[in-house]
């Protein structure tokens, strides 16, 4: 499957490592989110298979999707000072929650524009409806607790 039919979401690590333990890998993005290896590669695809969970576990549980922040603002984190960074691309499509297909209407303008930053996006239209849809409620559950 290629980028053009999928929803990728890079999200940055970071991993830290003291002499005598394995690599360990923190997900400032998503609170609660570690993961760790014996090697560099093996703690960065643990922390693919830790983020693909967490998300999962966050859909399945009605809970808003945090909008990602710039590896450049995670990395003037002083808690993340000593770190190792990367980036580690998660397809959310691909998460296994099961689908439901609905039948939508929109004004025909709004759908041109739609179409439009899809494409710029390389994703599907539902793909995109999906990820504005959870960056939405995100705000709006973040705006009821704060209330």
């Amino acid at each position: 499957m290629g980028l053009e039919n999928t929803t990728i979401m890079r999200y940055p690590i970071v991993i830290h490592k003291d002499p005598d333990s394995d690599y360990g890998v923190t997900v400032p993005d998503l609170p609660g989110c570690f993961s760790g290896g014996d090697t560099l590669d093996e703690a960065v695809a643990m922390a693919y298979e830790a983020i693909t969970g967490h998300l999962e576990t966050m859909l399945i549980e009605g809970l808003p999707i945090p909008e990602l922040r710039s590896l450049q603002e995670h990395q003037t984190d002083p808690d993340f000072a000593d770190g190792i960074w990367a980036l580690v691309d998660v397809d959310i499509s691909n998460i296994s929650v099961e689908m439901s297909q609905v039948s939508l209407e929109f004004p025909v303008p709004v759908l041109a524009m739609i179409d439009e930053i899809a494409a710029k996006e390389r994703e599907t239209r539902s793909e995109l409806l999906t990820r504005a849809v959870l960056s939405h409620i995100g705000k709006h559950i973040d705006r009821q607790t704060v209330a």
